[in-house]
């Protein structure tokens, strides 16, 4: 009996064991640990090369871009040397440990209509510490940058304040020099005459078209013959006498509303009136274009001859930067435009103080809303858009030394971030740098 007994006991736990499954997690977690390493290995080793060619195409931008500002200033450059400046500008950038030594060349395309191009690339691999396992010892990466300049040309108006204010704590120096240096920014990119054009526009309470053209038809003189002139007596008969135009000294006021905010051809009662203003500022120079040393020096000339003198209307200094922007129209015909070439025109206002005066409103010395409201609606039609694009890009600088408030027209006028306020002669400098660089920012693509 005991000895059936157990191996009754024996037979029922050997049953008992074969029916069991409380072991088999152990067994099912060793056959299932080796793919799962594998796949927690591949994600680790993903992540690195991942990162590394991140790190990489941010190099190889940067590196793009600086070959580019290089080739800008000698485009002669030899292909071996744009290499070997791109793997130069690359090494110091790319920190990224992961990959090893990365091989970049480069390759310089000069500039045709759609603009000079360089080309960076980069190749390099990843040495894997889990994928090496199961064969793949290594995980190639690449990426590339190319970089285009010089497709678009530009159109540039500068309207700068020459207001009696001016003279104060230093403005019209640092005015003068930094519209000089940006002068200098945007031609050194230009290859060619139809590369840049710039015009400058001096206003004050009006702007001086030159008095060389007394005798064009875009000119209204009933106003000044109103103004000037004498009374002669003949047989007995008194009658005004306007006077000789050979004496206006080239200053013209505000249009007649509404042409003050539209860019009308200047015909009939959209001529421009004569005045003679007495506080007249230096003549507009038109479209110059800024290729070549004596061109530059011609555009520079014109800045360093501005002397402050007269109250402050902004809205006429932005309606003839607009005008001068024009192609084929006079006055100042900006010249016609190539349709290989992509344009960017571009109106620069500066000015240090708030609008006084007009030919309507104001006393030239306090605040006038209304001159604001003109101003208002002529930015609105100068950025209006035409076959869905806005033709003009606006950037204004407010000088504000004498804690006015901030002006809400130049702001609005300014396209979004491109309203530059400083308190200070010396903030100057910083906008027009900033402006520049907006001007001359380069077209990445990957």
């Amino acid at each position: 009996m005991f000895i059936q007994s157990v191996s009754s006991q024996a037979k029922r736990l050997a049953s008992r064991f074969a029916r069991h499954d409380g072991g088999n997690i152990a067994m099912t977690f060793a056959v299932a640990l080796v793919p799962l390493l594998g796949f927690v290995g591949a994600a680790v080793d993903y992540s690195r090369t991942n990162a590394a060619r991140s790190a990489m195409q941010v190099a190889l931008d940067s590196a793009a871009l600086m070959v580019s500002k290089d080739l800008s200033a000698n485009p002669t450059m030899s292909a071996a040397d744009v290499t070997s400046k791109a793997t130069a500008y690359f090494n110091a950038l790319y920190t990224n440990t992961n990959a090893g030594q990365i091989t970049v060349t480069a390759s310089y395309t000069t500039n045709t209509k759609d603009g000079s191009t360089v080309t960076v690339n980069g190749t390099g691999a990843v040495a894997t510490d889990f994928m090496k396992m199961v064969g793949f010892p290594q995980m190639g990466i690449s990426s590339g940058s190319t970089t285009t300049w010089g497709s678009t040309r530009m159109r540039v108006a500068m309207a700068l304040d020459v207001t009696g204010s001016m003279k104060d704590d230093g403005k019209m120096k640092a005015m003068q020099d930094a519209a000089k240096s940006l002068i200098d920014t945007l031609s050194a990119n230009s290859r060619m005459t139809e590369d840049l054009y710039i015009s400058i526009i001096p206003f004050a309470q009006m702007v001086n078209v030159g008095a060389s053209n007394k005798n064009a038809t875009w000119l209204k003189w009933d106003d000044w013959d109103t103004a000037n002139g004498n009374w002669v007596s003949k047989n007995g008969n008194w009658s005004w006498q306007p006077a000789s135009h050979n004496g206006w000294n080239g200053c013209v006021t505000d249009r007649d509303q509404p042409y003050d905010t539209t860019n009308e051809a200047p015909t009939g009662t959209a001529r421009y009136p004569a005045n003679q203003y007495n506080a007249c500022p230096a003549a507009i120079l038109g479209m110059t274009t800024a290729y070549g040393a004596s061109n530059v020096k011609t555009l520079k000339d014109k800045i360093d001859a501005l002397s402050p003198n007269g109250g402050t209307n902004q809205p006429i200094g932005m309606a003839w930067a607009w005008r001068t922007l024009q192609i084929g129209s006079d006055p100042f015909p900006a010249p016609v435009k190539d349709t290989n070439y992509k344009y960017t025109d571009a109106i620069i206002l500066l000015s240090d103080g708030m609008n006084t005066i007009d030919r309507w409103y104001g006393n030239g010395s306090s605040y006038s809303p209304d001159v604001d409201d003109r101003q208002k609606l002529l930015c609105a039609n100068i950025k209006a858009p035409v076959n869905g694009k806005q033709q003009t890009v606006i950037y204004t600088i407010q000088v504000n030394t004498d804690g006015d408030p901030e002006s809400a027209v130049l702001k609005y006028c300014a396209d979004s971030g491109s309203f530059y306020p400083t308190s200070t002669a010396s903030g100057i400098a910083s906008a027009f740098t900033a402006i520049g660089n907006s001007l001359n920012k380069l077209r990445v693509s990957k």
